[in-house]
């Protein structure tokens, strides 16, 4: 049972504007979703796990070539600098806009001085984390959606055991729906403590 409902666990949708979980960040969702006539970049910074690489995808994805994406910007190399400062210059030129994430606060980022001024020549928006309560109520309505009831003790024990992404969480929910499924049980604790020992995540 173990082989099987690890290859179970499929790979987790296309990164989205629309399926992300905003919480505390819909500010900067909503810059993302409006690029037309944006200024000329955008600066996401945040601890790992807050989502930053997950809209700088959806973003490029749903504005296509007007926007360019630097991931990591906290962590280029000389020559990536290089790069990116003639890419910046390069979209702009043609009215597109550059979005730029990091893990450092703009007054600590490590870079040139002439990429970081033009960088943060935009909107910076810090990326909060989900809060457990957060996390938990997009569980239950990931939940929810798909038809299943999912008690509150079951969310409260999948916070805990799991990864805090919610990626991950999402796709071991998933699995769990189908196990329940294939069982013909209802998802309950019980349930969910046996399909995540199947899992190796108990």
């Amino acid at each position: 049972m173990t082989n099987q409902l690890l290859l179970e666990l499929e790979p987790a949708p296309a990164p989205t504007l629309a399926n992300f979980v905003a919480g505390a960040n819909r500010a900067a969702v909503d810059a993302l979703a409006g690029l037309t006539g944006a200024p000329g970049a955008i600066y996401l910074w945040g601890e790992a796990g807050t989502g930053k690489s997950h809209l700088l995808a959806a973003a490029v994805s749903a504005a296509g070539a007007n926007v360019a994406a630097v991931d990591d910007a906290d962590r280029l190399t000389e020559a990536a600098q290089i790069e990116a400062f003639d890419r910046f210059n390069r979209v702009r030129a043609a009215g597109g806009v550059v979005i730029a994430a990091g893990r450092t606060a703009p007054a600590a980022l490590p870079l040139r001085e002439d990429l970081r001024s033009r960088l943060l020549s935009g909107l910076v928006f810090q990326l909060r984390p989900l809060s457990d309560d957060e996390k938990a109520a997009a569980l239950g309505a990931h939940a929810a959606a798909r038809g299943m009831r999912l008690p509150a003790e079951a969310i409260d024990h999948l916070l805990r055991r799991l990864p805090r992404d919610l990626g991950t969480q999402f796709a071991v929910l998933d699995a769990v729906d189908r196990y329940s499924l294939a069982l013909k049980r209802p998802v309950t604790l019980p349930l969910v403590r046996e399909a995540l020992r199947a899992l190796d995540l108990a």
